[in-house]
């Protein structure tokens, strides 16, 4: 039977809203019709103009709240409405807090089947601002003038910004520095529509200690590189190395495959939780330097490891984790797909004089297969992968290696909730749920699950 559809676009609506959507969207019902409504918040009444209507939902923009929630506050950004970079900037941030646990707790039992287990209220941050530690911004024109920013929700038209309240300074600073060298040697910005234009991106990345590296992203050679330099160096504080990215492909992707410096150091030296990383520009590192050392530290509580363990550490990175863990663990093996990665994380094991960590170039699933086909039996497995999650591959190679605790690390509850399902299936338990707010004024989250094995010895 074909549903009834209470709604068209372009209508005009009274919509209660009831809960947020996993971007942050207000949610409300007609007549039991799901409608989306960006920057509208649970217990408010709003009038919205519906935009878009499918056979499941309806998204309609808001035009005014009619009556506002106790936890409605003003923005601090100007550009908020247009820009998408952030989704919660309009809510309270204790009520944020508290929405992103409910978020992963819906998750676990909407997607996952997981009911009963105790979500933790959300770790924050006394102050939830000024808390990124990198930038990657897109270079556009505004009528014959070169700009940075961030794109619109849905779009990748840019919403020019000279700052954001979300990033450090120092990474918005050498952004600005980029764009003015860029209109100074009338290097135009690349034009994702035509294939026309050169400058692609600019990132970068600060470290604890200051330190900054900047990356350069051209579709082809770079000009102009010693203006460049001299811009850069004259003008951002504590920089540590200019590094020049190559990307001819016409797509949206923002880095190609050729890395060179052009000035100062290959990697930039960042310090997590009393230990030091070399991290290339092609290198994963979190965005959050306050909140990664609580989410390290209550991963490794939650593990509680005596010393004598085999730790798997999938999906590993630069070996952030996995370094950790091997000063509690006998022995930790990392698994990371990326060549560049893998190579940080062997230096980085030397660099801090560690000597009972190894590091695998292999997918996540072939990875860990081979070490249990080679009679590995691990302990504990540690994940944390993309927002996509595991392959089943990768599941599957977990659910049979013999391991009594799973620790999974993730950037995505609904991702989270299927795979806790298919480990669930295969006989292991969630015992323990703690979300940690790696990204404020956004509804994005970070969470840190420990599964236990359930059944008996052998494979599941």
């Amino acid at each position: 039977m074909k549903r009834n559809i209470p709604v068209n676009k372009n209508d005009d609506i009274c919509l209660e809203i009831i809960t947020l959507g996993s971007e942050g969207q207000g949610i409300g019902k007609l007549d039991g019709f799901s409608v989306f409504v960006p920057q509208a918040l649970p217990g408010e009444t709003v009038s919205a103009h519906v935009i878009k209507v499918t056979t499941g939902y309806a998204v309609a923009k808001l035009k005014e709240v009619q009556k506002a929630s106790p936890d409605r506050v003003a923005p601090e950004c100007s550009a908020y409405l247009r820009c998408g970079g952030c989704g919660l900037q309009h809510m309270a941030y204790d009520a944020q807090l508290k929405a992103k646990q409910k978020q992963i707790r819906d998750a676990l039992e909407r997607l996952g089947g997981v009911y009963g287990v105790e979500v933790m209220p959300t770790i924050g941050m006394e102050n939830p601002w000024r808390y990124r530690n990198k930038g990657s911004f897109p270079i556009g024109m505004e009528g014959d003038t070169a700009v940075f920013g961030f794109f619109a929700s849905r779009s990748h038209r840019i919403i020019p910004l000279n700052d954001c309240p979300i990033q450090n300074s120092a990474v918005t600073f050498a952004a600005q520095a980029v764009v003015r060298w860029a209109q100074a040697h009338g290097i135009t910005p690349y034009d994702e529509s035509t294939g026309n234009g050169i400058l692609r991106h600019v990132m970068a990345r600060m470290a604890k200690d200051g330190k900054v590296m900047v990356v350069v992203v051209t579709t082809g050679p770079l000009p102009q590189k010693d203006a460049l330099i001299a811009e850069l160096t004259g003008d951002v504080e504590n920089l540590c190395s200019i590094v020049h990215n190559s990307n001819s492909r016409n797509s949206n992707v923002i880095l190609g495959d050729e890395y060179r410096v052009i000035w100062g150091s290959e990697r930039l030296d960042c310090e997590l939780c009393g230990l030091h990383f070399l991290v290339s520009a092609a290198s994963f590192l979190q965005v959050n330097n306050e909140q990664t050392e609580k989410l390290y530290t209550i991963a490794l509580d939650f593990l509680d490891l005596k010393g004598g363990e085999t730790v798997v550490d999938e999906y590993c990175g630069i070996g952030t984790i996995s370094l950790l863990l091997a000063q509690r663990a006998g022995r930790v093996i990392g698994i990371e797909n990326v060549p560049k990665a893998v190579k940080d994380a062997k230096r980085n094991a030397e660099l801090n004089g560690i000597t009972n960590a190894e590091f695998l170039c292999e997918d996540a699933g072939s990875g860990l297969l081979q070490l249990t086909q080679e009679g590995l039996r691990p302990d504990v497995v540690v994940l944390d992968p993309p927002r996509k999650g595991c392959e089943e591959a990768a599941l599957r190679a977990i659910a049979n290696c013999g391991a009594g605790k799973i620790l999974y690390i993730s950037c995505n509850p609904a991702t989270l909730a299927r795979d806790a399902k298919y480990l669930a299936e295969a006989g292991y338990q969630i015992k323990k749920v703690q979300p940690v707010d790696m990204f404020p004024q956004t509804a994005h989250t970070e969470v840190v699950c420990l599964l236990e094995c359930s059944g008996s010895e052998g494979e599941k």
